[in-house]
């Protein structure tokens, strides 16, 4: 992914038709934020957020025509929001922006930090500056940024708030070949428990306050994957094992890991453990 110097200037919504339907009947409903749902895990997840009868803006670099349809089929609420999350900045002022002109009376407010990227597996030295640059500001920068912006301007909301960030076992050990994502992923867990805390804070003095969570999603037959298995056994040591999963049928469909993600997010005691796997629920 190569990284420019200025990021572009707009945010490209989805069609009028959609944003007309998803700003309907806004009161004692869901909205949710997803990024990086035009395909793998985030297009999966906001589906299911679509049939639980959330109203979803899905953020990423493309757009699905699948979901489009789906939601156009069902009468479901979605907006997608084209935007390149190598240059956070913009989207992060819009996710702010947005909401601010809301009235803010959802029940209940998700963003679901789902991007991510995964170069080529080999040593730092073996990528260009622009694609580890790229990797690291889509999977943490973004995060951090999104998060910042959707509680600030949520802030006086009445809403359950939940920040469910994706994160991955890379995160929480290292693997040759993948100095990146596991910096990325490492980063998101400990900005989660740092947000965790300072939640805590606003709980304890009577504020309102928002729960985080970093979840790992387990294994999941994506493209991120295909990427993995595609590195070569000289500078990925692990790579045997990751055709493994995929020969040996060990890997999750992205379809039965989005609704064991939108179950953990429901659930009642989200937020009291930040650091979880979707697989120990």
């Amino acid at each position: 992914m190569d990284a420019t110097l200025s990021p572009p200037s707009t945010i490209t919504p989805s069609s009028p038709a959609s944003a007309t339907e998803a700003q309907a009947s806004a009161a004692g409903r869901t909205l949710t934020f997803i990024t990086g749902s035009s395909r793998g895990l985030g297009e999966a997840l906001a589906r299911e957020c679509l049939q639980a009868g959330h109203q979803v803006i899905g953020i990423a670099r493309g757009r699905s025509d699948a979901l489009e349809a789906f939601a156009r089929q069902h009468g479901h609420a979605l907006q997608q929001w084209q935007a390149d999350l190598s240059e956070p900045l913009v989207i992060a002022r819009h996710v702010g922006d947005w909401l601010r002109t809301q009235p803010g009376d959802w029940s209940a407010v998700n963003l679901v930090n789902n991007a991510g990227v995964i170069p080529t597996p080999g040593p730092v030295e073996a990528t260009s500056l622009e694609t580890l640059s790229g990797a690291l500001r889509v999977g943490l920068e973004a995060t951090l940024l999104i998060s910042a912006a959707f509680l600030d301007a949520t802030l006086a909301w009445p809403a359950d708030r939940r920040i469910l960030n994706i994160s991955s076992g890379l995160g929480r050990r290292a693997m040759a070949g993948s100095a990146v994502y596991c910096a990325a992923k490492a980063g998101m867990d400990n900005l989660s428990r740092a947000m965790a805390l300072d939640e805590e804070v606003k709980a304890g003095q009577g504020r309102p306050f928002a729960r985080v969570v970093s979840l790992a999603p387990g294994i999941i037959d994506t493209d991120m994957q295909a990427t993995i298995r595609g590195g070569s056994a000289e500078q990925f040591p692990d790579r045997d094992r990751f055709v493994a999963f995929k020969t040996e049928g060990q890997l999750a469909s992205a379809e039965d890991t989005a609704r064991k993600v939108l179950s953990y997010l429901s659930r009642k005691d989200f937020g009291q453990q930040v650091l979880a796997d979707v697989r120990d629920a």
